[in-house]
């Protein structure tokens, strides 16, 4: 039995002689989608699924793909994919969680020592002749650089990239690093020297909030209108994670009236950005455009993992990242009634760490 395994996204390796090297699996490369239609006419026959942020891969997309057993997306997100309903049908929603982790805490770190030595501003204020012209600004600049030391930095999102945040911002010795996540073990957060503290302390204490928090739907707007109305007014916020995890409207405005004192953004809720978009006018935010998870070493091994997940998937091996770790139940019940979409593939789920 030939199976067949489609490419919807861009790929930096030799993901078709990865997965094909794997077995009897038949690889097409398309270029990727942007509508949803013809999305789903290319994946109604594959078993399985190398995909991008967009389109969506939803219920309807899976549901009309009655082969498709496994769907396998660049970096660590996957709120691309539908999770209930690849769980409900039985089908793998993978990422390749770690490839990127020192690439956003690097970038998070980067965008925060920006700030706070107003790199920038400094930088083009020297290309223009303002260093040896206007001893003003340079006065304004010397008194307001600033450092970390002594600050409370709060990380909202304590997973693998808040961690690796920690042990970054820590070297630059600040008063005490705080964290929410509700997730997560005092015990595990005492390896790092943070505290795990309740939202609200975490807003009102920080001078300094980085996110790194997955979006779902509890954290969807988690900063808001309200959230930013507790942050200190000389706060500065880093989003590095996604972009509807922050309510944009209400952080333009509190930029604009000085509600909180900067903020630097990696993702905007729309992305990419409108060149319209005020956010960018505002001289209190940096944003860049969604490449805090980007390098050489990402590019090369986010595809391979992203091609092994479905190679390892499809021959009875577990997969690097999965999301829906429920789905192996549904794939149980699928095999005792003859298999569904999973019938003649080998079970993986023993060699699965769960």
């Amino acid at each position: 039995m030939t199976l067949r395994v489609v490419v919807t996204c861009e790929t930096f390796v030799d993901v078709k002689g990865i997965i094909e090297s794997a077995g009897d699996i038949e690889v097409e490369i398309l270029d990727p989608f942007t509508e949803h239609e013809p999305y789903v006419e290319a994946l109604k026959d594959a078993d399985g699924a190398l995909v991008a942020t967009w389109p969506l891969t939803g219920r309807d997309v899976m549901e009309a793909c009655p082969k498709l057993k496994v769907v396998s997306r660049m970096g660590v997100g996957v709120d691309s994919i539908d999770l209930d309903a690849a769980t409900d049908l039985g089908v793998l929603a993978c990422n390749v969680p770690g490839v990127n982790t020192v690439e956003v805490a690097d970038h998070a770190m980067a965008m925060l020592l920006a700030i706070l030595r107003r790199i920038p501003e400094t930088v083009q204020a020297s290309r223009d002749g303002k260093w040896s012209d206007d001893p003003a600004l340079m006065r304004e600049f010397q008194e307001t650089v600033d450092r970390i030391g002594g600050k409370t930095v709060g990380i909202l999102g304590f997973g693998n990239i808040g961690r690796a945040f920690a042990q970054r911002v820590r070297g630059f010795g600040p008063k005490r690093i705080i964290a929410f996540d509700p997730y997560g073990y005092q015990s595990q957060a005492d390896l790092y020297g943070v505290q795990l503290v309740e939202l609200d302390e975490l807003l009102a204490e920080s001078d300094i909030i980085s996110i790194h928090s997955p979006h779902t739907a509890a954290t969807d707007h988690i900063i808001n209108a309200e959230t930013l109305s507790k942050m200190k007014s000389t706060a500065i916020l880093l989003n590095c994670a996604r972009g509807k995890i922050v309510d944009q409207v209400a952080l333009h405005a509190a930029l604009r009236d000085g509600q909180i004192a900067f903020a630097g953004i990696d993702v905007t809720e729309v992305e990419p950005v409108s060149a319209e978009d005020p956010i960018l006018g505002l001289d209190n935010c940096y944003v860049t455009p969604h490449l805090a998870g980007y390098s050489p070493t990402f590019l090369e091994e986010c595809g391979q993992k992203q091609a092994e997940n479905v190679s390892f998937a499809l021959t009875g091996r577990a997969p690097h990242g999965l999301t829906n770790p429920d789905v192996i139940k549904t794939i149980a019940v699928q095999r005792a009634a003859g298999g569904g979409r999973w019938e003649g593939i080998p079970d993986f789920s023993t060699s699965l760490p769960f």
